[in-house]
């Protein structure tokens, strides 16, 4: 705390921790009833904690953008390690988890978008935490407030559009976690259970507030642009499908319409076989089956123009 704007002292310091917790080659095995793993977890937190509260106290400048680049590249490292149990943190009223993750959120907020696109070190590290806890702990997202949960869908509809492929691929996997559980809860609430999602996704039947954006993202990354990831930018297309529901007609025809004239027929034959033996589920053979579907009409629309 008392060395928190001292970028030289506090950077090796949270180096050395991100070192620490990241369980590179499975170097960190603990036995299943060792408390190690959730004793290495809360020292984490601990850091991750009182580095953020000191650095937004003072309205972080550029030159801590490498401490919040360490400190959001230990907690993901932390995060998927594989050997904390998270649920036991909840169970016992523990806050490591929570304050952790606040805080993390806390400092992602404080980058203006632009600079954290800019800065690619503490780019790579925000969306291997996105990807990460979309994945693992897509509730924390979900119940972001409306401010935080629209920084967290632009930045990944930007991070998309990333000449980088690691930076793509794991904003594409993000996305399609989110919109998965989007639709498993939408599908919840038509059955009658109760509704747990809050504020950031948005209520039943509203539709998600940023699926549009990024199903049409999605849609012009993948069918106009060369790409090395395509399968994996192509994997949360389907979510984001059944999510939009009819506001995917709307996005399909402007789609259409971005493009030259000469060539607005042969996508919109294309665009109309995607769905073809496609039922509205996200199950695994069904998605492979959409996936499938997408290649063949992205090189079917390509050898076309």
């Amino acid at each position: 705390q008392a060395w928190a704007d001292t970028p030289p002292l506090t950077t090796p310091l949270l180096k050395f921790v991100a070192e620490f917790c990241f369980n590179k080659s499975q170097r960190l095995t603990f036995d299943s009833s060792s408390p190690n793993g959730i004793l290495l977890f809360r020292e984490v937190s601990k850091v991750v904690v009182t580095y953020a509260n000191a650095v937004l106290a003072m309205a972080p400048p550029p030159q801590h953008y490498k401490g919040i680049w360490v400190c959001l590249l230990a907690l993901a490292r932390a995060l998927s390690g594989n050997y904390v149990n998270f649920g036991v943190f909840e169970l016992y009223g523990d806050p490591a988890l929570k304050d952790a993750l606040d805080a993390a959120l806390r400092m992602v907020l404080s980058v203006p978008l632009a600079d954290l696109l800019a800065f690619r070190k503490l780019a790579k590290a925000y969306f291997a935490l996105m990807e990460v806890l979309a994945a693992g702990h897509t509730g924390v997202l979900a119940a972001q407030d409306s401010r935080t949960f629209g920084f967290i869908m632009s930045s990944l509809e930007a991070g998309l559009k990333s000449l980088d492929v690691s930076i793509s691929s794991s904003c594409a996997s993000a996305v399609d976690n989110l919109a998965s559980f989007y639709w498993r809860h939408v599908g919840a609430v038509a059955a009658g259970q109760p509704d747990t999602v809050c504020v950031g996704l948005g209520g039943p039947g509203s539709g998600p507030p940023h699926g549009a954006a990024q199903m049409a993202a999605h849609v012009s990354v993948v069918l106009f642009e060369e790409a090395s990831n395509q399968w994996s930018l192509s994997r949360p297309m389907l979510a984001l499908v059944l999510i939009c529901g009819h506001h995917y007609n709307e996005i399909k025809a402007g789609l259409i319409a971005s493009q030259p004239p000469e060539r607005q027929s042969a996508l919109s034959a294309c665009l109309g076989k995607l769905m073809v033996d496609v039922a509205p589920n996200l199950d695994p053979k069904n998605k492979d089956r959409f996936t499938q579907n997408l290649t063949v009409l992205r090189h079917e629309y390509r050898s076309k123009n």
